[in-house]
């Protein structure tokens, strides 16, 4: 039996279902908490505002969810447990830090620049003892590794957690999944995850949609990695309409059995909130947990795109992703 750490317990590999890969129930950029002006913490508040934006993926069948969200995003467990308990969709959470420009990184350079500790090994033992113990005192698993680049570079404590998670992967068996900053670094990252002895198919590499360049996507393909299309709406980025015309020639040329499908939605966000100007507000209006189901899988589907290669993207490659075996 394949076995799945959720946020309400371990699950078989086989009820994993159709996935939404690449996605974040709550979450919040470090330094929220230091706005005077940003909203309370109110979790039964925030479950029921996950709870309504989440919810409407059931109508299209979706079973599971990776949340993708790092310790350093202002992870909770407890709202992810909440809203899992609620929806009774699986939802599988992480462990892992997020790229340095954005990231809550002040702690460990600092231990490490001391002499203190060795910031590659420290990250190995954060990440061991949240997926084999527990995230804090929630008893609560992390189910993936999530490991994140800046843009076209990769910094010293980028690389510690690109190591530290290549270790955790191989004692564990857990996937690995990647933030490369607007589609850069994607490639880089690989070579590093796959000489540290990790199996590619436990890789998905995440935000190909944000990187137009055929062969930026054939290097990354060639590396034999999952690969993502994971930020459909955030057309901030990238139009849409690229994003189905790529897809589309990918799995034209083969590709289906290596795609995988999100939109990198938020639920719900620490802070202050606010309105964005119209023209990013225009930029973002089909950002939603559902905008697969409503303009992408009707446009691929008019390009001739099957049922079977949907499926395969949306089903099987997620639990591909998840077995212990490799398959070629």
């Amino acid at each position: 039996m394949n076995l799945i750490n959720t946020v309400l317990g371990q699950i078989d590999v086989e009820k994993l279902g159709k996935t939404l890969v690449h996605e974040h129930i709550v979450g919040g950029y470090p330094g929220w908490e230091c706005d005077a002006l940003a909203r309370p913490y109110d979790r039964k508040k925030i479950v029921s505002v996950c709870v309504k934006n989440v919810e409407p993926v059931k109508e299209y069948g979706i079973q599971s969810i990776i949340d993708a969200t790092p310790i350093d995003l202002s992870r909770d467990v407890q709202v992810l447990k909440e809203v899992s308990e609620i929806l009774r969709i699986n939802i599988i959470c992480a462990t892992g830090m997020y790229m340095e420009e954005l990231g809550k990184w002040a702690y460990l350079k600092q231990r490490s620049r001391s002499g203190v500790g060795d910031m590659a090994q420290e990250l190995y033992d954060t990440y061991m003892h949240e997926l084999t113990v527990g995230i804090k005192d929630t008893g609560i698993k992390a189910g993936v590794i999530k490991v994140a680049t800046g843009f076209n570079n990769i910094s010293e404590c980028e690389m510690a957690s690109l190591k530290a998670a290549a270790r955790a992967q191989k004692a564990t068996g857990v996937p690995i999944v990647t933030h490369t900053e607007n589609g850069t670094m994607g490639p880089e990252q690989l070579d590093v995850l796959l000489k540290e002895g990790v199996d590619p198919l436990k890789i998905m590499c995440g935000h190909m949609c944000c990187n137009s360049s055929i062969e930026y996507q054939l290097e990354v393909l060639k590396r034999k990695t999952f690969i993502a299309f994971d930020r459909f709406g955030v057309e901030a980025i990238m139009p849409d309409e690229v994003r189905k015309i790529m897809l589309v020639g990918l799995i034209g040329s083969g590709y289906a059995d290596r795609i995988m499908l999100s939109q990198d939605c938020f639920g719900c966000g620490f802070g202050r909130g606010g309105i964005l100007p119209e023209n990013q507000k225009r930029k973002l209006q089909n950002w939603t947990y559902t905008n697969i189901f409503r303009n992408i899988l009707p446009a691929i589907r008019a390009a001739g795109i099957t049922e079977e290669q949907i499926n395969q993207m949306m089903v099987e490659n997620p639990r591909r992703l998840f077995e212990n075996r490799s398959l070629s």
